[in-house]
């Protein structure tokens, strides 16, 4: 299944940093990030225990030197991987995300507690519980039949399905939290 990529293909061009880099340090003068303002920035309030473990886990995977900040070059990369990643990057970050433990394979556990979060804060009526999520994402995705989910079927499943891929890339539409929020043309 083909999917459109527009300008995702594009690198963040040098006229659009100097404007990201004023309102970072407008937002973080400190020229860091923390956790508790990557919350505050995204609207999560982490009312419950899977939502705040969740918003930690994105922030870790964006603090790729692991100093527990965002600093601005990792700012800049998780702009660039949101807002104009090509889809198989986005995909294994997703992987990432959801493979809590670092195994490289993803259990149930994992796929229903991000699944969980990803309905609280998307706000979506879905008619489907989080269980009876996890067990379709499963059937469809888990080919061996081994109880986990690979990389290699992660992205393969989440390409063939649109409805798969709509849970999977975890797109809590931060698209239109930066266009709104920093001005960002996408």
């Amino acid at each position: 299944m083909g999917q459109i990529q527009s300008d995702e293909d594009e690198e963040v061009e040098l006229a659009d940093i100097q404007p990201l880099y004023t309102k970072f340090m407008t937002v973080c003068p400190s020229g860091a990030l923390h956790l508790h303002e990557f919350r505050k920035i995204f609207g999560v309030q982490s009312t419950s225990e899977d939502e705040a473990l969740y918003m930690e886990t994105l922030f870790k995977s964006f603090d790729t030197n692991r100093d527990n900040v965002i600093d601005f070059m990792e700012f800049v990369a998780a702009v660039h991987l949101v807002l104009r990643g090509k889809l198989e990057d986005r995909l294994k970050w997703s992987f990432k995300v959801y493979d809590r433990d670092d195994s490289g394979k993803l259990d149930r556990q994992e796929v229903k507690r991000v699944i969980k979060v990803i309905c609280q804060l998307k706000k979506k009526h879905i008619h489907m519980t989080p269980s009876d999520i996890c067990d379709r994402i499963f059937e469809l995705l888990d080919e061996n039949n081994d109880g986990q989910i690979s990389l290699s079927e992660f992205m393969e499943g989440a390409q063939k399905d649109a409805w798969i891929m709509d849970l999977l890339k975890l797109d809590t539409n931060a698209r239109g939290w930066f266009r709104e929020n920093w001005g960002k043309k996408t």
